[in-house]
């Protein structure tokens, strides 16, 4: 039996209609439920749905052999797992943004909100600059509005809400997308099951 983690929400549905696709359905998954874990004996597969940020932890500690999780998730989180394939859905990038108006200080720290410290810190230590991180966890846009950050390190997809509120893209930092990870132990002992969906997968990726 394959253990999946899926994230709950839009992405895990696009996730699952791929892996049906390719043979590893389990119709209880899409009913009007408030079960989390759906088992097809006859595939081989156990799903369980899970928080997107939680994904990467239940992987990592084996509760799940493999999972879905956005970049993003995996940059901020610096999970110990095998990054296995780019699935090329979810995409949207991570990037620093601010005022249209700002103009950065450079005898001071830049002051950093965001959801996502790990990788803001990461960014700003490539570039040898000093920062003090303002951790948020709602919509961080209207930081830098109220002057309570000079920029924001955060998801951009459409960019509209940056637009909005007189904001723009400063860098890009990466690339986001979903991606398809595996517990290292769970690699060792299922390679050829992991491997096969990998393939099947892979050949489904657009």
């Amino acid at each position: 039996m394959l253990n999946i983690a899926l994230p709950k929400g839009r992405l895990g549905d696009k996730v699952y209609e791929m892996l049906k696709t390719i043979g590893y359905e389990c119709d209880d998954i899409q009913s009007d439920t408030r079960k989390l874990i759906f088992v097809n004996e006859k595939c081989g597969v156990k799903y369980f749905l899970a928080k997107p940020s939680d994904v990467a932890t239940y992987v990592e500690y084996g509760a799940a052999d493999i999972g879905v999780v956005g970049k993003d998730i995996l940059v901020e989180s610096e999970s110990d797992v095998y990054e296995l394939l780019d699935l090329n859905i979810g995409k949207c990038r991570m990037a620093v943004a601010g005022r249209n108006d700002y103009v950065e200080d450079i005898n001071r720290p830049v002051r950093v909100a965001t959801k996502f410290p790990n990788v803001a810190r990461k960014y700003y230590r490539s570039k040898n600059r000093e920062i003090d991180i303002i951790k948020l966890s709602g919509s961080i846009e209207i930081a830098p509005v109220l002057n309570m950050s000079d920029v924001i390190v955060d998801i951009v997809e459409t960019g509209t809400t940056l637009k909005e509120n007189d904001l723009s893209v400063f860098e890009e930092i990466f690339p986001i997308s979903a991606r398809l990870i595996a517990n290292k132990s769970s690699y060792k002992f299922k390679t050829d099951e992991i491997d096969t969906i990998v393939s099947k997968l892979r050949n489904n990726v657009k």
